[in-house]
């Protein structure tokens, strides 16, 4: 019986020991895990870098503004992982020339302020390039200031296709001074605690540029993609019209484009093939910042007979041969009379998934 009591006690001392060790090494990987990903603030500042004298906006001019998704300045000659094929990343010589190209339509259009999506910053993906400061010399430093928001950062991803470090940003350029810009953190997609770490944090990032006696306030953003079967995309969007309507009951004119990753409302879903109807919805979540707020392609460019003219995002897929959809926007306020828009399907086609959006806008005389 002594001896029985014995085994016993020890047996109880091990698991105890084994139960200890393994807290132990979970909290060190916690830690690790923690120390490695990125935790911004619900609401912080984003820094603001202007060079020079900017010019000052001025009552009633007109603005002109750009929206555009470079996919990394990766080009379109790859099919990636995430997408259905098995590319993991472009090389530097596509980088380089992916880089000539989109600061060559930017040059062409010449915006005044220039919202940009999927930046890549010291990422294994893109050789460790600061993409933004290689296309600010392409650009010849003709936009002075500059404010920027990480959506996607880590020391190292334990992806076997990414298998390193990631970085990937927002970034807003202007011929005009930012007085400060604030990084608005969207709803996450749910998942387990470690892929939560590791995953994209989508966000709002949003520029005040000082105009009369109030601020003209221009935002970019990138929503979440491969968030079907959640809630997340109808969360992220009433984040948006939440931030959108503050802007508007301030008085103060605003924009805000991006890749919102979204059908319009309409037939858009029906025209797609089965494969590519998996990744939206029948009824899309994007239609309540479209009966709320002005957009860019409005619905009535979205249902007439040039509709595709309209089209901005080209999958990578080599089965689809140009672009089939419309996913990127500019919202504007009230206050704001849209003068032209486009988007730019010339010159475009080969440079990323996504065209840029382009829209002039004439200012109000001052605060509404």
């Amino acid at each position: 019986m002594l001896k029985m009591t014995q085994l016993t006690n020890r047996f109880i001392k091990l698991s105890l020991w084994l139960a200890g060790g393994i807290a132990l090494i979970l909290a060190v990987l916690a830690v690790a895990v923690w120390t490695l990903t990125f935790h911004p603030e619900a609401v912080q500042p984003a820094p603001v870098v202007c060079t020079g004298h900017p010019q000052p906006l001025t009552p009633a001019q007109t603005v002109k503004i750009l929206s555009w998704n470079v996919q990394y300045m990766a080009g379109k000659g790859y099919w990636f992982f995430y997408e259905g094929g098995t590319d993991t990343a472009p090389t530097k010589a596509h980088i380089r020339q992916t880089l000539d190209q989109a600061a060559r339509v930017i040059k062409a259009e010449d915006p005044d302020i220039v919202l940009l999506q999927e930046i890549d910053e010291a990422a294994r993906r893109t050789h460790y390039t600061d993409q933004l400061k290689l296309l600010q010399k392409h650009l010849h430093q003709r936009y002075p200031c500059r404010t920027e928001a990480f959506y996607w950062k880590s020391g190292f991803v334990p992806h076997p296709d990414i298998w390193g470090p990631v970085g990937m940003k927002l970034v807003i350029l202007s011929k005009y001074r930012i007085s400060k810009a604030t990084r608005h953190q969207l709803p996450l997609i749910p998942e387990n605690w470690v892929s939560r770490q590791f995953n994209l944090k989508r966000t709002l990032l949003a520029a005040r540029i000082p105009y009369k006696d109030t601020e003209f306030v221009v935002m970019n953003t990138h929503l979440s993609a491969f968030a079907q079967g959640t809630d997340t995309m109808e969360r992220q969007v009433a984040e948006v019209k939440s931030i959108l309507a503050g802007h508007t009951k301030a008085g103060r004119p605003w924009v805000s484009g991006g890749d919102f990753n979204l059908l319009p409302p309409g037939n858009a879903y029906s025209e797609l093939t089965e494969q590519q109807k998996s990744a939206y919805r029948p009824q899309t979540e994007i239609k309540p910042l479209i009966e709320a707020f002005h957009v860019i392609p409005d619905p009535k460019d979205l249902s007439g007979p040039n509709r595709r003219n309209w089209f901005t995002h080209f999958p990578n897929d080599p089965d689809i041969k140009a672009p089939n959809k419309t996913i990127d926007y500019i919202f504007y306020a009230d206050s704001l009379k849209r003068k032209s828009a486009h988007v730019r399907q010339a010159n475009t086609w080969t440079i990323s998934d996504h065209l840029p959006v382009v829209a002039e806008f004439t200012l109000p005389r001052g605060s509404k």
